[in-house]
């Protein structure tokens, strides 16, 4: 079959299956779009319009929020990564093999919610008590520092409901629920982009009105993800009244999610080392960096979903035992997040020039240094995709140590000694030699990865097919 016949098939198999799910298959490719796509458009609007609200003709609000991700990830990514184990534990419990009988499912809606609030509500008391001592540590210009830890205390105080709604949004999307999540997330996306508008414009609150708005709709959306748990009807749904924590499921929760946070703390550590050494060429180039990483939100925004789906197909077809289809769904995960990745990156940095004065309106400098970073880190930025979709699939067949041990050695040391070895090298210390290292680091972890995924691969799958046989061995 040449490659023209192969397109007219997989054209055909579209238009047959996309309401319709192919025979042994779990889900629609209309359902499976949906799965990918779903609220990668809305979160690119509301995070470019944050940033067009705020640093318009505002260059020293933009250095503000440039300072603000690298700083959070130190805590936030710990929420955010928690929902992702969480999702391949619900797709893995909700397909798993049915000696299993599905034990641990009400044991997990009983413990997400109470989880996420005490989760939201530690990371809260440590970001309010120790946000200018995180960017003091950054070597966060001076005059910045006020106005950053201003918005990252306040911010803060969303925590709780940020927690609430990854893991509630986790368990919808697991259960094949990808309508509802986004639905939530538009409408308070819309509240978001409102209240920033009328407390930046109006109430002139510069960066606090920013971080409340950010608060508010982080709230709603955690309400609106908890009433829709209530509301459903199988076992996902949740009950109040039952909430409290089990020991055995709450072990298998956190033998799954706590290597996913220790991996985002490390990797949140690589991130603040890079942005102090960003900071150490002042505040031009913090700003010009901090526009060029929001562009560069976008195409992660994109193949992210990638990874996302990777790990909910990986893991419903792996509870299943069904190790044929996860192969195939490695490969068209991989060839999807890599075509996407390229044309996303190399569409973004085309355009970066023109895109960048949209954050950026007072300084030339800072954007030629946001067009520098885009080239070595946007246009590359594919490898990062196909290191995400190995990590999710990793994930999704029950793995999470081993994509946390080699994440953080391919990514996170990998970056800090490059930074503290060859970046101190006066030929080298240069913004270019810092952002080389990331798809260095990039192509580094992939490879490690896929080769623990040919092992991890073999080894599930020997073991399945003994278990099938003992199972189909007459008794004496």
């Amino acid at each position: 079959m040449n490659l023209r016949e192969k397109l007219s098939d997989g054209l055909s198999k579209v238009k047959t299956y996309w309401k319709v799910p192919p025979l042994g298959n779990y889900m629609n490719y209309r359902e499976i779009l949906s799965l990918a796509g779903g609220g990668i458009g809305f979160k690119a609007i509301i995070t470019c319009v944050e940033g067009m609200i705020l640093s318009v003709g505002n260059n020293l609000i933009g250095n503000v929020i440039g300072i603000k991700p690298s700083a959070l990830y130190v805590i936030y990514i710990l929420g955010v990564l928690a929902s992702f184990p969480l999702t391949a534990l619900r797709a893995n419990i909700i397909d798993n093999t049915r000696n299993k009988k599905g034990k641990y499912r009400p044991y997990l809606m009983s413990m997400g919610i109470p989880t996420a609030i005490l989760g939201g509500a530690f990371l809260t008391v440590i970001g309010v008590l120790f946000s200018r001592n995180f960017l003091e540590m950054m070597a966060t210009p001076a005059d910045v520092i006020d106005l950053s830890s201003i918005y990252m205390e306040i911010y803060f105080c969303g925590m709780i409901g940020g927690m609430v709604y990854n893991f509630g949004s986790a368990i919808l999307r697991a259960a094949g629920d990808t309508k509802g999540p986004l639905i939530y997330l538009s409408i308070a996306g819309v509240l978001n982009i409102i209240l920033n508008y009328i407390f930046v414009k109006f109430f002139n609150l510069n960066v606090a009105g920013v971080a409340i708005a950010t608060s508010v709709s982080q709230t709603l959306s955690a309400l609106l993800v908890v009433i829709a748990l209530m509301k459903r009807k199988d076992d996902c749904r949740l009950y109040l009244s039952k909430m409290r924590f089990y020991k055995k499921p709450l072990a298998k929760i956190v033998r799954i999610g706590l290597p996913a946070g220790i991996q985002g703390s490390l990797f949140s550590i690589s991130n603040v080392i890079i942005q102090s050494s960003i900071n150490s060429f002042g505040s031009v180039a913090v700003s010009g960096n901090a526009a060029a990483a929001n562009l560069e939100g976008f195409v992660y925004l994109t193949m992210n979903s990638f990874h996302q789906t990777a790990l909910n197909f990986v893991g419903r077809n792996f509870g299943a035992a069904k190790f044929d289809r996860i192969k195939k769904i490695m490969l068209i995960a991989l060839s999807s997040v890599a075509v996407t990745g390229i044309v996303c990156g190399v569409s973004m940095y085309l355009a970066s020039p023109a895109l960048l004065k949209i954050y950026i309106t007072d300084s030339p400098d800072a954007i030629a240094e946001g067009v520098l970073r885009l080239s070595f880190v946007c246009l590359p930025y594919f490898l990062c995709g196909l290191m995400d979709v190995m990590t999710g699939i990793l994930r999704g067949m029950g793995s999470s140590v081993a994509p946390m041990v080699i994440t953080v050695a391919g990514v996170c040391v990998m970056r800090i000694v490059w930074i503290y070895t060859i970046f101190q090298d006066p030929a080298f210390h240069n913004a270019s030699c810092l952002f080389v290292s990331y798809p260095i680091s990039w192509v580094l972890t992939f490879m490690a990865e896929f080769a623990a995924f040919l092992v991890l691969f073999k080894k599930s799958k020997q073991k399945a097919e003994a278990h099938g046989r003992l199972l189909n061995t007459p008794s004496k």
